[in-house]
């Protein structure tokens, strides 16, 4: 098992490389939620996500030959940017096995740090595979993501840091994809303060280590916004801590993720990915678990897809009625389409698209079908724009999410 006194000799093995990170109380967050909710922003690395301490621990430890022969990791990204970076800056020459799904922004981040990216295998265990028969052949140094004694005292700098901060927290909120960051956060933190409540949170569709934990067995896989927590098997290192150290592992499912990553851009201005915003989801979906103690939330990671952090800033939009779609049946007349966008206007609504169907409609010839995309303060002010429409005699069909 790893102990304290390793993790404080990570501490000051990679202090000089890496961020020491805000841990900062938000009193909007606390207020919505009902728990003094502390943000650990390991976000702000400069790779963008915490595994940065723990690949730096492992490379600052190997032998001089090791170094020179090159290493090899695989990982979905985070593990990956940290391994490269910190690899090109110690001269080390490094191979990334990457899951062919594996999104485009974390692929071309780890190639910027000169890293040889191979995009091999579905999954991360097939990655994985890989990764390691390609280091027996080519006698690299393996640098595992998580199931590593090194590993887990550089992800463990955290909880040190956290509660140097702050000691009075009471519970500490912590993703788990293969276990290296809740085990090395609890042996930290468990010794520094045993009383202290560590909760772990994983995805619905990937509960591997709550599978073990809570022993039972349900079918793992499926597409998730979080795939940097999506592991089907945790390391029996990492697992064996959890059992010993780890009060509870609570689940979230895909709206709680995509709400959570909203609200942290929305009211924190911080960007996280979906496993870097699944700790504070898991404390808004389980709420009552957390009511009235001082809760510490890991933000572990914010390499998200522009594309994909641009999807669900829109969807939430949508959920909460912020921007709706209205159907509209219109007589193809000239002055319609000014008198309707006139109603809206003076409903406060802003019009962010408009598009008509004529072609392929059963509407009589004359008529058609106006799709208005419009922007309002809130659900009301969208039932508010509709009723006008009505009592002027459109057919109006509000569509929404």
């Amino acid at each position: 098992m790893t102990t304290l006194q390793e993790i404080q000799a990570a501490a000051a093995r990679i202090r000089p490389s890496v961020v020491r990170t805000p841990c900062a109380h938000s009193r909007t967050l606390s207020a919505i939620l009902g728990t003094e909710i502390w943000l650990k922003f390991e976000n702000l690395q400069f790779t963008s996500s915490f595994k940065e301490r723990g690949a730096l621990n492992k490379l600052l430890q190997l032998s001089e030959a090791e170094k020179a022969q090159g290493v090899i990791a695989m990982s979905a990204g985070n593990h990956a940017k940290a391994v490269a970076y910190h690899a090109q800056r110690l001269g080390i020459p490094a191979t990334i096995v990457m899951p062919k799904n594996t999104p485009n922004v974390k692929v071309e981040d780890t190639k910027n740090f000169n890293a040889s990216v191979l995009l091999e295998g579905s999954s991360i265990d097939e990655s994985g595979q890989f990764a390691r028969e390609l280091a027996a052949r080519e006698n690299y140094c393996f640098i595992h993501p998580y199931d590593d004694a090194a590993i887990i005292a550089g992800q463990g700098t955290i909880g040190i840091e956290m509660l140097d901060t702050n000691p009075n927290l009471e519970t500490l909120v912590i993703p788990i994809g293969g276990g290296g960051l809740i085990s090395g956060i609890a042996t930290a933190a468990k010794a520094i303060k045993p009383d202290i409540r560590i909760v772990g949170v994983e995805v619905e569709g990937y509960a591997s280590a709550y599978n073990q934990f809570h022993d039972r067995s349900e079918k793992l896989g499926g597409s998730t916004i979080a795939e940097g927590i999506a592991v089907k098997e945790p390391g029996q290192t990492t697992m064996a801590i959890i059992k010993d150290l780890v009060d509870d592992i609570l689940l979230v499912d895909e709206e709680a993720i995509e709400e959570a990553i909203n609200q942290l851009i929305t009211i924190e201005k911080t960007v996280t990915e979906g496993a870097g915003a699944a700790a504070l989801a898991a404390v808004a979906s389980h709420s009552a678990q957390f009511k009235d103690s001082s809760t510490g939330v890991i933000l572990c990671g914010a390499n998200i897809d522009p594309r994909i952090l641009a999807a669900v800033l829109m969807r939430r939009l949508i959920k909460k009625g912020r921007i709706v779609r209205y159907l509209i049946r219109i007589q193809d007349l000239p002055g319609t389409l000014s008198d309707i966008t006139e109603v809206v206007g003076d409903a406060g609504g802003n019009i962010l698209e408009v598009s008509h169907q004529r072609m392929f409609s059963n509407l009589p010839v004359k008529d058609a079908d106006l799709y208005l995309t419009v922007e309002t303060r809130d659900a009301s002010q969208s039932q508010d724009i509709l009723q006008r429409l009505l009592e002027l005699g459109y057919e109006t069909t509000l569509l929404q999410g």
